[in-house]
Parts: C-alpha cells; sequence; structure tokens
C-alpha cells in the first residue's frame, strides 16, 4: 500500500520525518518541535553575535556555534527520536493460561486445568494458570492486561463475555502496544441453557398501545422445546411453545389505568442456570400529554392525534402555552400561524413542536426569512445535496483482513454514490493512520481513487481513533464529513470522543459497517457523537441522499428511512408513496430521518434550545397526510410526536421515576416535587431546585417500590447470554493470535516455542541520548571557557577574550 504511515496522535504534516535506512526505521514522533530552532538560532544570534561585546568575533563565534549545537540537541529531544529495528528475539517458551471460571462458563466443560497438565507433561513446556474470571464477575479484558508482558503471548480460555472492566478491544489495543500476542481455546457448549428478557417502552400512556419483544436466547444443543410464558400484573396473556432452542414472541398491550405495571416473562425447558428463567420489566404508565394542534383546515390527523393524546384545537399558537407538552403545526403560513414568540420560547424552554407541510407552508406559506424558520430543521429551496469536503476511513487492520475483499467493495461501491462536486481524500488505518489519496475533485480524479483503494494490504491492530484523527488531519481547517469504514472491532470511548470533537467542529462522522464480524453499536455511537448516520453495507446508496449531487442523484421507491437509529426512525417500516412534498433541505446539525423516493427530505429533525423540533414535508395530493396515517407508516408520525413531547410526566410534580436494573448494578430513583421525599430505606439528596436523587443497590431480583414507583430487579448480567463472542476471534486477528481447540496441547506448545524466537519490530526511544548530549555539551563549553580563565588566557571572568 502506498501512502505514509502516521502514528496514532501523530498529524498527517509530521509523517514526512520518518524514513527507512538500512532497515532501521528512524522518526520523529514531535517533529513540529524542530520548528523551533529557527527561533533558538535567532535568538541565539540576537544575544551573542549581534552587537560589539568586549569578547573577540572568534570567541564569539565559536560561543554561538556550540550553543547551536546544545539548542539543536534539546529540540531534537523534544521532537521524540526513535527508530524502529526488525530484529530476532529469543526468550524461554512459556505458557500463560487464563482461565475464566464464572458462572456463563457452567455450560462449557473445563478443560483449563487438563490442558495445563498435558502441556507440561507432554511438551515439556512451563504453564502459568491466572483466573480472569470468577463467579458473576467476568472482568476479562482487566484480566489479559494484567498478565500481558512485552513480546510474550497468552492464551485465553473463555467465552469473551466480559461483564466489568477493560473491553476485549481495549485489551488487544495493548497487546499490540507490547507486541504481545492473545490467542484462545475455542470451547463449546455440553449442556443446555435458556435465557429470557423482554424489551419495550418504559413509560406510555393511558389508552396508547405498546409493542413487546419476550425473546429466548441459549446454547445451541438440540434439547427439545421452550415454554415461554407471559404475564402483565399477574395475569396470563401468552403462552407459547418454540420449537427451536431460542425465538421470540411479540405482543401489544394497552394500559387504562396511571402508575407502574409489570410485566413478566418467564421460560422453561432444558436448562442448566435457574437464575435467568424469568425477566421482569415495568411500564409507567402516565396521562395523556397535551397537545396543541393548530390548523386553519381540517385534516385527518387531527383525529389521529386525539386518539393517542389529549388534544385542544386553534387555528393559530396563542400567547400562553404552559399547559401543553407539544404544539402541532399542520399547513399554516407563516403570517398565520400566531405569536410566533410565545411559541419559540415554548421550545426553547423544553417543549416540542412538529411542522406538518402542504400547499400553504414551507415555501409555499412564506416562512424562508420568517420569524418561525430559525426554529426548523430545514430550509427553503433545493433540496439535493451540493458540494462537500469528504474523507474516507477505510479500515485495513488485522480483524478485517479476512474480508479485506469485502472492505474494499464497499469502499468502492460508496466511493460511486458520492457525486462529482464532491472533494474526496482517502485515508486508510490499522492502529496508525496512512494517507492513501489527498483531497481533490471527483469529477477529475474518480478513477485515480478507486485505483488507490483497490491497492490497499491489511494488518495491524485496530484504533478507530487514529483513522479519525488521519481524517481530521486531511480536512485541515476546512469542515467537512468523515465516512469511515470499519467492522467496528476497537474499543469505542477513544473512538467517541474524537468523533464528539469533530461534530463540534462541524464535521460529521458517517459509519459503514463492513467486514465479516461488524460491531454496530460501537459505530452507530461513533456516527451519533458526531451527529452522524450509521449505514449497513446494504445501505451505501443512501449517501446520495447527502452527496449525490446532479451526478449521482438518489432514486428510490417511495419512502425511504435515511437513519433507521433514531429514536423516530428505529422500527419504523414505511410502505407508502405519498405524491408530494415540499421544497426543502436539511440545514446543518440537523438530522434527516426519511427521504421521499426522490431524495427531497420528508422528515427532519434537531434540537431547539432545551426543546426538539420535527417536519414531516411529504404529504398526499389533497393536502392531507395520505397513507402516513396507515399503519405500518403511522407509527412513524407517533414517534415523531412523542420525540417532541419528550417525558410526558415533566410538568407533574411529585414523581417518582427509576430504571429497572439488575443485581450486582445500582439505580437512580429520581424524584421531583416541593420538598425532600421521605423514603423507607432510601436517602433522597437534592440535586437542583424541586429535583431530588437517591442511588438504590438491590439485592435479590423481584419487583420493588420506592414512593409511587415500581422497578424491576433482574438476574446478574453474568447470566445474560451464554457461549463464545464474536469479539474472540477479532482479538485474536488483531494480536497475531491462534485458535486452538481443547486437545491442542503440542500445538499450544510448539506456538510457545515459536513465540519466544521470533522477529519483532523494536523500537527505541533516543530523547535520553539527545538530552545527554545536549547536558554534556554545554557543560564541555562551559568548561574549556572556565579553563581559559584559569589559565589566564582570559580577562574577562566569562572565558571571552
Amino acid at each position: 500500500m502506498s501512502g505514509v504511515p502516521m502514528a496514532l496522535g501523530v498529524t498527517l504534516a509530521q509523517l514526512q520525518t520518518e524514513v527507512t535506512l538500512g532497515g532501521t526505521t528512524v522518526g520523529l514522533e514531535r517533529p513540529l518541535a524542530l520548528v523551533a530552532l529557527p527561533a533558538a538560532i535567532v535568538a541565539l544570534w540576537w544575544l551573542v553575535l549581534r552587537g560589539d561585546g568586549t569578547a573577540s568575533a572568534r570567541n564569539r563565534r565559536l560561543l554561538f556555534a556550540a550553543r547551536v549545537v546544545v539548542a539543536l540537541l534539546l529540540v531534537t529531544a523534544a521532537a521524540g527520536p526513535f527508530t524502529v529495528v526488525t530484529r530476532e528475539t529469543t526468550g524461554d517458551p512459556r505458557v500463560t493460561l487464563l482461565a475464566d471460571r464464572s458462572e456463563s462458563m457452567q455450560v462449557t466443560e473445563n478443560v483449563t486445568d487438563r490442558l495445563a497438565t498435558r502441556i507440561e507433561e507432554e511438551e515439556g513446556v512451563p504453564v502459568t494458570v491466572a483466573t480472569v474470571g470468577d463467579g458473576t464477575q467476568s472482568p476479562i479484558g482487566d484480566g489479559i492486561a494484567a498478565n500481558l508482558q512485552r513480546n510474550g503471548s497468552v492464551v485465553l480460555v473463555s467465552d469473551g463475555r466480559v461483564t466489568s472492566g477493560r473491553s476485549l478491544g481495549s485489551a488487544a489495543d495493548l497487546a499490540t502496544s507490547l507486541n504481545a500476542t492473545v490467542s484462545t481455546v475455542e470451547i463449546d457448549a455440553v449442556d443446555p441453557e435458556r435465557v429470557v428478557s423482554v424489551s419495550g417502552p418504559s413509560k406510555t400512556s393511558v389508552g396508547v398501545e405498546s409493542t413487546f419483544l419476550a425473546r429466548v436466547d441459549g446454547t445451541e444443543l438440540d434439547e427439545g422445546a421452550s415454554q415461554l410464558t407471559i404475564t402483565v400484573d399477574g395475569e396470563e396473556i401468552r403462552s407459547e411453545t418454540l420449537e427451536d432452542r431460542g425465538g421470540a414472541i411479540e405482543f401489544t398491550r394497552t394500559f387504562d389505568s396511571t402508575g407502574s405495571h409489570r410485566v413478566t416473562a418467564t421460560v422453561s425447558g432444558p436448562d442448566t442456570v435457574g437464575e435467568n428463567n424469568v425477566f421482569r420489566k415495568t411500564v409507567r404508565v402516565v396521562p395523556r400529554p397535551k397537545v396543541l394542534y393548530v390548523s386553519r383546515g381540517r385534516y385527518p390527523f387531527e383525529s389521529y392525534l386525539s386518539e393517542l393524546y389529549d388534544v385542544d384545537r386553534s387555528q393559530s399558537v396563542p400567547e400562553n402555552l404552559d399547559e401543553y407538552y407539544a404544539v402541532v403545526v399542520q399547513d399554516v403560513a407563516a403570517d398565520d400561524i400566531g405569536n410566533v414568540d410565545a411559541l419559540q420560547r415554548f421550545v426553547i424552554d423544553g417543549n416540542g413542536l412538529v411542522v406538518v407541510g402542504g400547499d400553504n407552508s414551507f415555501e409555499n406559506g412564506g416562512y424562508d426569512g420568517s420569524a418561525v424558520a430559525s426554529m426548523l430543521p430545514v430550509s427553503f429551496g433545493e433540496g439535493s445535496a451540493g458540494s462537500a469536503n469528504i474523507v474516507m476511513a477505510i479500515d485495513i487492520s488485522g480483524s478485517a483482513e479476512s474480508g479485506m475483499r469485502l472492505q474494499k467493495s464497499i469502499a468502492l461501491d460508496a466511493l460511486n454514490q458520492l457525486g462529482d462536486e464532491n472533494t474526496v481524500g482517502v485515508v486508510a488505518f490499522n492502529f496508525r493512520a496512512y494517507s492513501v489519496a489527498e483531497p481533490q475533485p471527483l469529477s477529475e480524479n474518480r478513477s485515480f481513487i478507486e485505483d488507490r483503494i483497490r491497492r490497499l494490504n491489511s494488518g495491524g491492530a485496530t484504533t478507530i481513533a487514529a483513522g479519525l484523527r488521519g481524517a481530521e488531519e486531511m480536512l485541515g481547517d476546512e469542515q467537512g464529513t468523515v465516512i469511515l469504514l470499519s467492522d467496528g472491532q476497537d474499543r469505542v470511548g477513544e473512538a467517541a470522543t474524537v468523533a464528539n470533537q469533530l461534530g463540534s467542529r462541524g464535521t460529521r462522522v458517517i459509519t459503514i459497517g463492513a467486514g465479516r464480524s461488524i460491531n454496530e453499536g460501537t459505530l452507530q455511537r461513533i456516527a451519533s457523537q458526531s451527529g452522524g448516520t450509521y449505514f449497513r453495507a446494504t445501505e451505501t446508496d443512501r449517501l446520495r441522499l447527502f452527496f449525490g449531487g446532479a451526478s449521482r442523484q438518489f432514486d428510490g421507491e417511495g419512502l425511504t428511512v435515511v437513519d433507521p437509529n433514531t429514536f423516530i426512525t428505529a422500527g419504523v417500516t414505511l410502505e407508502s408513496n405519498p405524491p408530494a412534498a415540499n421544497d426543502v433541505s436539511i440545514r446543518r446539525g440537523a438530522d434527516f430521518l426519511v427521504a421521499t423516493g426522490d431524495g427531497t427530505p420528508a422528515i427532519a429533525s434537531w434540537r431547539y434550545g432545551l426543546g426538539r423540533v420535527a417536519t414531516v414535508t411529504a404529504y398526499g395530493s389533497d393536502g392531507t397526510l395520505d397513507g402516513l396515517l396507515q399503519q405500518p407508516d403511522s407509527l412513524v408520525l407517533t414517534k415523531t410526536v412523542n420525540y417532541a413531547i419528550g417525558d410526558p410526566e415533566r410538568k407533574n410534580q411529585d414523581v417518582t421515576d427509576v430504571a429497572d436494573t439488575r443485581l450486582g448494578e445500582s439505580t437512580t430513583a429520581v424524584y421531583r416535587g416541593g420538598n425532600r421525599p421521605d423514603a423507607e430505606n432510601v436517602e433522597f439528596r437534592q440535586v437542583s431546585t424541586g429535583v431530588y436523587e437517591a442511588t438504590i443497590t438491590p439485592d435479590e431480583q423481584g419487583f420493588e417500590e420506592v414512593l409511587d414507583a415500581s422497578y424491576a430487579v433482574n438476574y446478574r448480567r453474568e447470566y445474560g447470554a451464554f457461549g463464545p463472542t464474536a469479539e474472540l476471534r477479532s482479538v485474536v486477528q488483531t494480536t497475531g493470535g491462534r485458535q486452538f481447540s481443547p486437545n491442542d496441547a503440542a500445538e499450544i506448545a510448539q506456538f510457545a516455542r515459536e513465540e519466544s524466537t521470533r522477529v519483532r519490530d523494536v523500537e527505541q526511544s533516543w530523547t535520553w541520548l539527545a538530552l545527554l548530549l545536549a547536558l554534556l555539551g554545554y557543560f564541555a563549553e562551559v568548561v574549556v571557557r572556565r579553563l581559559q580563565v584559569y589559565r589566564g588566557r582570559s580577562r574577562t571572568e566569562s572565558g571571552l577574550t
């Protein structure tokens, strides 16, 4: 692969200082420090050579030269000189087995002790066994980190299910930095296991149908059917037999009374661990929030809202909006909206606004330049994308190696979606970044960039943060967009922090899942931190919605969900195709959620002050919302209004919120009221005016209560899943380890022998040498001048004549 390497945290401009001479790489970690050298030389010239001093010109020139050498050495030390030499290193073969003895390993065979005995007695290689998980605690990442040594190797016997501490990705990064390897022993389940869980809303309104999903997972052993039973408030509502080891039941419930309601799912069947056969969930049901509907016409959307909320109707916005949670404005011209100042204050203070389009609104209603326009996530006019500064950051790490051909294919497909109007650069990354193609107009350089992508090779650990920093450096001072293509097999914390910094400077990160095993959660969080979007590899055509321009216009069929990972669009299915849409475009910082068939924004949202604003700009030929009011499309309207409403209890007093939790994990109870509440065995503390919090750590499963709220306490996280995780394979690939079976004692011993004597890249820092030479040079120069005085060769105390 062509391009210049960039170490983690090093900028593209700094790369030019790294060169390879005769197999030895020489470089500077902080080459920008070299800019201090000219300033130091000028300062020395001013102090030593300028003017007519008492010393001779020859002595001053010698002093100037000596001080320049010292300054050069000090600046070089500040720049961080280093060398990387490839050499063969030797050591004593030794096997470190990391044994996970936590509860999730109950369903697997205990192979650690038998394996250790065989390696020592049959193969003659010493074995150290260290426990990295025990009981209900699985800090496996911490265990790996604690047992790593430079140029060493460990073998992990675990299912890889981390419940606390450092992630496996973080441990793999540490191993890579130490030039160490992590291998794993592949272990299969020998006992059957069933685990049940329930997902769904934690808060809903009276009379609103809510959807829940009860799911059964377990080991892959075919040991018979599972019986799944669901109860709500003690009443059995479903009981079904799941023929396979797992499955799911979707069910709905409409609650007709306020307060806390209790949902319980129970699974029975062949099983090993009993603690996870029951899952509990609480749902807090609140009165219908009050919504103001503003329109001058009669539309079906009003009736639809009335089925879900307590709706008041008005032809314009009044001055007093205190009793409402959100305002819905449908097809109203800017001059007819009413008290826009009151509406603006209403939203800024934390309430919601939904503006629905039509023949009398947006560009048809004089919104451009009006007071209401500043509140909206859309502007008016041509909705197609224009030119943009784009950097594609492509993951070429070891975790992507097996799917590198797929990576390139997805990258080329993503590039194909970008219009000619864009400026595009390419950065590749593993644990450092590489400049592949400098930013250039795509219209003239598409073939060149495609060729550079095809030439990429893979290898090394994954550090997504390095790729994002490389992309940021390539953008320079320009705002733009980073399109990150990765499998997401890395710790999310540092990468999310960099993405957040990019977003704060106006650069969003669009992530695309590319690879054999994709960690979507990591990629989704990175995107959201910057205000960007996550796409699966099959969804790259949606890039045309943002960057297609005239040459790559989006061509869909009906409404298309642009970002399926937001509150409004998650779980939404769209089948309708409204024939009309207002002519709008997405404003910077807004979320583009749904597009029409030609790519025009149909639904968008953003935060305005403390509140939320959404726009629905697709509509029917008769001015109604057409098929959007019919299932399944109607869900997106419900969620849009719910997004604007936010917490439906935020205006109420004497209200307690408390989230469900698990054994071993705390939850926080929040009370809003005038005075500190008095609850048995719970101590509330004031955190702001009228808001009090208490931390609760339960010690047994079941339903508990605090004040007027119920919360569920479920089984420990350790019992939530069984069997090997996908991250184990990524750790092996990232660190250059091996995947062994429980009978591979000889292979493990041989690998230990190979690892003890192998060719490695050894990095040596020479900062200390530069500092030492600078110090010696300075003292030598001082000593020479003092000798001049001592020997009488100088008449001045400085030693200069």
